[in-house]
């Protein structure tokens, strides 16, 4: 028999005293990280993910030291695009640091590595598609964008006092309605994939459509289930009617980008379209964290969450 004790920690819960930094830094990366997402849109959409020629220098100037008066054009939304993701880079640095130095959950502690892996990946990624000129690298780095952007908002999540602190009672359907948010939250992302695709090459728009309808589909259905059975629970009901409201927002942007991009019917000036279809994008990518944030919390709450008592509760946990 195992005997109690606090050398292991649960996903769930963490008895160790609550230190504020790590939660405080995973929500400025976040917040940080959204912004990055609308700039590397715009630049996608402006076509200027090549106004700079050379990586990691710009014009062979340090990135850091390239003249702010010559920041004019595409060259400004590329240029700016490097330097918010250089900072991003640096808060992941820090971040995963003081996720050393202050946070006893192991499975954390290594969370935080690789949120730090995906982004120098990132980097990385973005860094060849302007040296190899490859569209599929152009594509690849939309994806782990809007990847890493969900691991920032999970992270914000887990070091929150909420996470931290012992659940409410388990909910009756919590094991299916974590079922229905995976479901919705891992359709969402395909459609992230097919859209970055679609913004980058023009092509496989009946795909994009396709997983649309799915998507909506399963909003619906996740939406409706958490306000039936879940009305009195402000920590489900909150983040599904926002979602609810993203699917509308993100229907009327879709039907707008599609006529103003594919046919003759919306004639809008360009500035226009890239900020129509820019917006589609980062509501896209608000779905997405807002139904991993509802499917963690519905899993937090099913009663195969609960925290497991023994020497090592992670490994109790998921262990027979």
């Amino acid at each position: 028999m195992k005997t109690a004790g606090r050398m292991g920690a649960s996903p769930i819960s963490d008895p160790a005293p609550f230190s504020a930094w790590p939660h405080r830094l995973a929500v400025v990366l976040a917040c940080a990280t959204f912004p990055l997402l609308f700039i590397g849109g715009l630049v996608t959409g402006k076509g200027a993910g090549l106004a700079v020629p050379d990586w990691p220098t710009t014009f062979g100037y340090n990135m850091f030291l390239y003249p702010w008066s010559k920041m004019i054009g595409a060259i400004f939304y590329e240029h700016s695009h490097r330097l918010v993701a250089a900072f991003v880079g640096l808060l992941t640095i820090a971040l995963a640091v003081i996720f050393w130095l202050r946070e006893r959950r192991a499975w954390l502690r290594w969370l935080g590595v690789v949120a730090l892996a995906l982004v120098i990946t990132q980097g990385v990624l973005g860094g060849l598609r302007v040296v190899l000129l490859q569209h599929t690298l152009a594509i690849v780095h939309a994806c782990f964008a809007q990847a890493f952007f969900a691991l920032t908002v999970a992270l914000a999540l887990f070091t929150s006092r909420e996470w931290r602190s012992e659940p409410a009672a388990p909910i009756a359907d919590g094991g299916r309605l974590f079922r229905l948010g995976t479901i919705t939250t891992t359709l969402i992302y395909v459609q992230v994939v097919f859209g970055a695709v679609l913004r980058h090459t023009g092509e496989r728009l009946d795909a994009h459509l396709f997983f649309a309808g799915l998507v909506a589909l399963h909003v619906f259905l996740l939406t409706v289930r958490v306000t039936r059975y879940h009305a009195a629970n402000l920590k489900l009901v909150r983040p599904a009617c926002f979602l609810g409201i993203l699917l509308l927002l993100q229907f009327l942007l879709g039907v707008g980008s599609y006529f103003a991009k594919f046919t003759p019917l919306l004639r809008l000036p360009i500035d226009i379209i890239v900020l129509l279809t820019t917006t589609h994008l980062i509501v896209g990518a608000l779905m997405l964290v807002t139904s991993l944030a509802l499917t963690l919390r519905s899993y937090r709450l099913s009663a195969t969450a609960k925290p497991a008592v023994g020497t090592n509760a992670l490994t109790e946990q998921f262990s027979i």
